[in-house]
């Protein structure tokens, strides 16, 4: 059986560096649709932000964004997605949110030197400000465009707070609930096997 790991959460919250070593640990292929994200601004020339405004009224560029990892369940393949909405186009993955603290976030973002096409802000203040926007703006785009609540939390298998934590420990933490996630799968798969015909 195949598995999928789907991350979600605001910028900065540890999607990418978790996923990446869950992925490593696991064996699995990383999939980020942050990385896509930026690459179509850079096509554009504008930043993340400004390519979030655009979505507003480009409904093409969210199903862009979305369609290169809609089919990845078909694949047979076992991933772990760094994605906003991944839970919701993947309903059959282990649905994780990564919940931080927006003044760790922010300094997070502005120390992170991989994150080519972002936009640079002054001080953390001015950081902090853009990503409550953009969260703003994202949870308002995806209400609109798929009816769907990202910052709910009725929506994901596990929550958990990343201000406070490693990495490594929160590797361990999603893993250890994911052996749980898988467990009851099977306990599932053998009742469906067993369940009589009427």
């Amino acid at each position: 059986m195949a598995y999928i790991i789907t991350l979600s959460g605001m910028l900065g919250s540890g999607k990418s560096t978790i996923g990446n070593m869950l992925a490593q640990r696991l064996g699995f292929e990383f999939y980020s649709t942050g990385n896509v994200q930026r690459q179509i601004a850079k096509r554009y020339g504008v930043t993340t932000l400004e390519l979030n405004e655009m979505c507003k009224t480009n409904p093409e560029i969210d199903k862009e964004i979305d369609s290169v990892f809609m089919d990845l369940p078909l694949t047979g393949k076992n991933y772990i997605v760094d994605s906003r909405m991944a839970f919701h186009f993947i309903p059959s993955s282990f649905k994780v949110k990564l919940n931080v603290d927006c003044q760790v976030a922010a300094k997070r973002i502005m120390n992170d030197t991989a994150r080519q096409g972002e936009q640079k802000y002054a001080n953390i203040e001015e950081s902090v400000q853009a990503l409550i926007s953009r969260r703003q703006l994202e949870v308002e785009r995806f209400k609109k465009i798929y009816q769907v609540d990202i910052d709910n939390e009725y929506n994901f298998d596990y929550v958990l707070d990343t201000t406070h934590h490693t990495p490594d420990e929160l590797c361990d933490k999603i893993l250890a609930r994911f052996e749980k996630f898988k467990h009851q799968l099977e306990i599932e798969k053998k009742l469906e096997t067993y369940m009589p015909i009427e």
